[in-house]
């Protein structure tokens, strides 16, 4: 029967190929859509992956994302380090500024402040200098296009650099590089290196710099410190001193990995994006649905008087029912496999450019199960196209 079913399936090819093309669209946007989700919640939480040293995270008790925050009291970092299990504990600044660039056009980037003797929280520059040694350098920052493109363009004749005659706005421009120089609160700041970190989502441009450089950019601000990374000591049980922080200080203190599922969450309920992929993911179970249920609803149809025969061979309804899921699982495997397969070789590329995709394990995973939804219901619909099946129709006029 089961031979019997796959030689119905495939006799018309027009059919059949048009049914797996249904199932793989729909494979296929639905693990985009979930390898998409994937992707911009990583770039989400990029900052706690950037810095992997990290134990504990502290920040004020309304904050719930490294996206969406608020500053606290520098007094914050000594009441930290006085919490007995802590090793030592580090400021993290962090400020959205406008930097203007010397043809006159501006630019908004995160503004990173770190600690001046640890440095802790740069990233790796591209550079055989060390970034010690740079950012040490008076007004020095590192720059990062953070998953943008285009947006580190500086003037690339001398001309053109702070002229006299006003704003070269259209000027022929090249890529930041070291000794360029920007203007943040009309105050002069050096590019000591450029780095290529974890994409930001949403996308902007970063620069870092030294605690001492950052209040340089940002005098008028009382409350600068943004968070306070902790590295516990060695032994300590990391959720009793998260817990004992949070006690004694009264602010929020978190682990790396609880941070990134706090954050992950703070998306799910704020982020507009995952919308979209929710809106993409019922369009492609919707256009698979009508592909899917149509296409075998036609070949259940079309070969009736096949059904019909085997009926009056002795088969029985539940063995025909039985013959339909056949085609449906097989058609889903293949087409599932079909959609997938793509998904990977367009992963592959986007994944080159600033397009947040990381196909993770249960992307191809809910490309399946939606898979199995819509053919499952096809398969169902299309049944009742049996119902009125008797030996007779052979005879039928």
């Amino acid at each position: 029967m089961f031979t019997i079913a796959v030689k119905i399936l495939i006799e018309d090819r027009v059919k059949y190929i048009g049914l797996l093309i249904g199932i793989a669209f729909t494979a296929f946007l639905v693990t985009f859509a979930m390898s998409y989700f994937a992707g911009f919640m990583t770039r989400g939480f990029a900052l706690v992956s950037e810095n992997p040293s990290v134990d504990i995270w502290v920040m004020d008790r309304a904050v719930s994302s490294s996206e969406a925050t608020i500053n606290m009291s520098d007094a914050a970092l000594n009441l930290v380090k006085s919490v007995q299990g802590v090793e030592n504990a580090v400021p993290l600044y962090m400020q959205d500024m406008t930097a203007r660039f010397p043809n006159g056009h501006f630019q908004a980037f995160q503004v990173i402040g770190v600690d001046d003797a640890t440095l802790s929280g740069i990233p790796k520059i591209k550079s055989t200098r060390d970034a010690s040694e740079l950012l040490h350098i008076p007004g020095s920052v590192i720059v990062d296009s953070g998953g943008t493109s285009d947006k580190l363009q500086t003037p690339k004749y001398m001309k053109d650099s702070y002229p006299f005659d006003g704003p070269h706005l259209n000027a022929a421009t090249r890529k930041l590089r070291f000794g360029d120089t920007l203007l943040i609160n009309d105050k002069r700041i050096v590019v000591a290196g450029v780095s290529q970190t974890i994409p930001r989502f949403p996308p902007r441009p970063l620069i870092y710099t030294t605690l001492s450089n950052f209040k340089r950019l940002t005098p008028s601000q009382v409350k600068r410190l943004t968070f306070v990374m902790v590295k516990i000591k060695s032994g300590s049980n990391l959720h009793l001193i998260a817990q004992k922080i949070q006690k004694q200080t009264g602010l929020k203190a978190l682990t790396s990995d609880d941070f990134k599922k706090q954050t992950v969450m703070w998306y799910l309920v704020n982020s507009e994006d995952v919308g979209d992929m929710v809106n993409m993911v019922v369009l492609a179970m919707l256009v698979g649905f009508g592909v899917t249920g149509v296409m075998l609803y036609m070949f259940t149809q079309d070969n009736l008087k096949y059904y019909a025969l085997l009926k009056a061979m002795g088969a029985s309804s539940k063995q025909l029912r039985v013959m339909i899921f056949t085609q449906v699982f097989m058609s889903a495997l293949i087409g599932s496999g079909i959609g997938i397969g793509v998904c990977t070789l367009v992963g592959k590329l986007v994944a080159n450019g600033d397009f947040p995709y990381r196909m993770m394990w249960f992307s191809p995973l809910f490309g399946l199960i939606g898979v199995l939804i819509v053919s499952i219901t096809a398969g169902l619909i299309s049944q009742h196209a049996l119902k009125n099946v008797e030996a007779e129709m052979l005879f039928a006029s």
